[in-house]
């Protein structure tokens, strides 16, 4: 389940290795909100990927900022489904073309 609110609030979100952002991307595999928690699911595009935690805490900041009323914000990375081409916006394949 993906809250639109909580994607907008990521599509600032880049990653650093490719400069794209993580919901074109398609790493986003969950994002929930509930009226005092936001919870976030976020699949590397590789298992070994050095910058995982970065991610994971950019994400924080960018929900934080958006939502500072949220007092619970919950980012995990997960290895399971493992991240595929397929699941990046068609922007975003345009750009890798």
């Amino acid at each position: 389940m993906k809250d639109d609110q909580v994607l907008d609030a990521l599509k600032g979100v880049c990653d650093p290795e490719l400069g794209i952002g993580i919901v074109d991307l398609g790493l986003v595999l969950r994002a929930t909100q509930m009226p005092h928690r936001i919870d976030v699911a976020l699949m590397p595009t590789s298992p070994s990927c050095p910058l995982g935690e970065l991610l994971v805490e950019e994400t924080r900041e960018a929900l934080h900022a958006r939502f500072p009323h949220v007092t619970a914000i919950e980012v995990e990375l997960v290895s399971s489904p493992a991240w595929s081409p397929d699941r990046m916006s068609a922007d975003a394949r345009k750009r890798f073309g």
